[in-house]
């Protein structure tokens, strides 16, 4: 894991190299796909506890699990107190499980989790209830930045549905969607404090570049906070902020 230097002039990132995974990276990952089947952990559709960093986290069906995928846990564990301030209020977008509420939430003064699944909704505040942090964390349900409509916020995470397409169902939200890049990279400077910035995971399973394009687009200020490489993956934390912020 890498950690990128901020500070003036730090240039934007190039769109992430999304189609050179290798073949073998590619063989790998289907084997590890088909290991995983066998083991039972394709049964997203089941109640399942989950541990990260000690912390137990209740995975309902049709709510995205931290942890076999990958994603969630690597981004929960970013969220210590050398990053969130104990004043900060926290937006965690499409919580899930909510176990990056959860762990903002230990440091943070307020987090408002959200979630278009009302199943994710109602799994976000069981784990808060289990690890102790449901009087710091607000729950709302609806799509992107709709229920928090006039707020503005120190610190916005984000684990998008980073694959493109038409969702089948609430499960599958949590991976494709058709405009979630456009919304979001319109929506976010609205909902940003003056030295407020977003953190938002991006793999190169999924269709990076067309997030940083939007971005970009939206002219906002975007570099690498911290990124991770796996033999068939590589996953980015970007830090975004609004082009009149310095970085």
């Amino acid at each position: 894991m890498t950690h990128a230097a901020e500070g003036p002039g730090v240039p934007d990132p190039p769109p992430l190299d999304v189609g050179r995974i290798s073949r073998p990276a590619k063989l790998f990952g289907k084997l590890l796909g088909l290991g995983s089947r066998m083991l039972g952990h394709a049964r997203y559709d089941d109640y399942r506890l989950e541990r990260i960093s000690g912390m137990p986290f209740l995975v309902l069906p049709s709510v995205f699990n931290p942890k076999l995928l990958r994603t969630g846990q690597l981004f929960a564990r970013h969220l210590d107190a050398t990053l969130v301030q104990r004043g900060w209020e926290v937006l965690d977008m499409g919580t899930g499980s909510g176990v990056c509420a959860i762990f903002a939430a230990r440091h943070a003064r307020r987090v408002v989790a959200v979630d278009i699944n009302a199943a994710a909704v109602r799994c976000a505040g069981i784990n808060a209830q289990l690890n102790g942090l449901q009087h710091r964390i607000e729950l709302r349900q609806g799509d992107l930045f709709a229920p928090v409509p006039a707020e503005r916020f120190d610190l916005v995470l984000f684990n998008p549905p980073f694959v493109r397409g038409a969702p089948r169902d609430d499960r599958d939200r949590a991976w494709r969607s058709v405009d979630v890049a456009e919304r979001f990279a319109a929506g976010l400077g609205e909902h940003l404090k003056p030295q407020g910035f977003a953190l938002v995971v991006l793999s190169t399973f999924g269709d990076a570049g067309h997030f940083l394009e939007e971005f970009r687009r939206r002219h906002l200020r975007i570099s690498v906070y911290s990124e991770s490489r796996f033999f068939n993956e590589r996953i980015t934390i970007f830090k975004l902020q609004a082009a009149a912020c310095p970085i």
